[in-house]
């Protein structure tokens, strides 16, 4: 992937998860995205993807900041930041604009999405996203880009992406509390699917199962476009949990277990392995068999995947996912997750990698990495568009601007701050 861009950016994913915060910094140029450094550390400060204690967050922010630019070598003055949650909605809408029997123009596209936007909405929530489903021109529908079409009507079908705003509100204060600027809000799962998924798994179809600490983003592309986005509350913190309340022993060590020795399906794990589980409250260690650690995990696994399923078949979409589903998030690294997705989604399910990336690359092999590369590269995305119609790009950093001590501008909380 290139850019039109004529110096070289500095650009970074902030990706805000219930037990990690990662930072990744990228320098974007005229020839893709170069990874120069990640910072990751964990959080306590979320809870199922929103808000719940500012001074943990804050604390986490800083430190996977530093961490960063400490191994990128670049001074981080803003942020593309990474929300998801239960709070997050999702709704079709649609847009039109008369253009008169001319050819539809890039203003025309902006009016008509301005459009798809204009409805009510909650007066406690605000729109973050309008992700076009396809055009219609007169009567031609099916058409991705509309420019240079000619027509006297043009129509958008859009899914609108809302947000609380208070939780909006929350993770940008703890952004700019660390000294930084919040370039743009940016849902989770489309980041995500963004940096795992080729165009042809866009077009025939395919489902994104984000499994992260402590929500499941669902997201669903169908014929190029998003067709659905929803979130699962439950999520690799459940797991967690049970396996503390199963086995008798503390979160953290139950955290441990599962990493090290989880398994989503028990029929792969041999009869007679065994897994040494430490006690609570001064109680001595005890040998137990793997399998009850993964007889406990099972049934979780096979919960979220259910409703996974469920929630698809409800849309009328499973068999419009031909590509299949693709896992993200730092639960899927677990065995036997993907054979127990396979199973029950009835699908080919692969694990997602990011993708299009250079430089440090090894930093960020990992679908825990997802959402961080694909904050990344929709911020590359945005910069070029900002170029190529000759604005300059809010939260843009040039290398040569990293040295400057200078901040640009007040971000997004300005304008929440002004519309609220």
């Amino acid at each position: 992937m290139s850019f039109n861009i004529p110096q070289p950016e500095i650009v970074v994913g902030l990706d805000l998860g219930t037990t990690k915060v990662s930072a990744v910094v990228g320098e974007v140029d005229s020839d893709g995205i170069t990874i120069l450094g990640v910072g990751n550390v964990p959080c306590r400060g979320l809870r199922k993807g929103v808000v719940s204690n500012i001074e943990w967050t804050v604390r986490s922010i800083r430190e996977a900041v530093e961490a960063a630019q400490t191994m990128a070598g670049v001074e981080i003055r803003s942020v593309y930041a990474g929300v998801a949650g239960s709070h997050i909605r999702s709704q079709a809408s649609d847009g039109v604009a008369a253009i008169s029997g001319r050819e539809v123009t890039q203003d025309d596209v902006d009016r008509v999405l301005e459009g798809a936007r204009a409805i009510p909405v909650d007066a406690d929530r605000m729109i973050l996203h309008a992700l076009p489903r396809e055009y219609v021109v007169d009567t031609q529908d099916g058409i991705r880009d509309p420019i240079g079409m000619s027509g006297v009507r043009l129509q958008s079908r859009v899914n609108l992406i809302t947000a609380a705003t208070s939780c909006l509100q929350n993770v940008i204060r703890c952004v700019e509390r660390c000294g930084l600027e919040v370039a743009d809000v940016v849902l989770e799962p489309l980041a995500s699917a963004d940096a795992v998924l080729s165009e042809d798994e866009k077009e025939i179809g395919c489902a994104v199962v984000d499994i992260g600490g402590g929500t499941t983003d669902l997201l669903i592309y169908t014929d190029g476009g998003i067709g659905h986005t929803s979130v699962i509350p439950a999520g690799g913190n459940n797991i967690t949990s049970d396996v503390a309340a199963g086995l008798r022993t503390p979160m953290a060590e139950a955290e441990r277990l599962k990493r090290n020795y989880g398994c989503a399906l028990g029929r792969m794990i041999a009869d007679e392995e065994e897994i040494e589980v430490p006690g609570v409250g001064g109680h001595a260690p005890r040998k137990v068999a793997r399998r009850v650690l993964s007889d406990i995990i099972e049934p979780r696994v096979e919960e979220i995947f259910s409703e996974v399923r469920r929630r698809i078949e409800e849309l009328g979409l499973l068999e419009q996912v031909s590509a299949g589903a693709v896992l993200t998030g730092g639960a899927v690294l677990m065995e036997g997750m993907n054979e127990c997705a396979e199973e029950i989604l009835g699908l080919p399910v692969r694990l997602g990698f990011p993708m299009g990336v250079k430089g440090i690359v090894q930093l960020v092999q990992g679908p825990q990495y997802a959402t961080g590369v694909g904050l990344v590269r929709f911020g590359a995305q945005q910069l070029a568009e900002a170029h190529s119609h000759g604005r300059v790009a809010l939260g843009s950093t040039t290398v040569a601007d990293a040295e400057n001590d200078a901040p640009r501008g007040n971000g997004l909380w300005g304008w929440l701050r002004a519309a609220f």
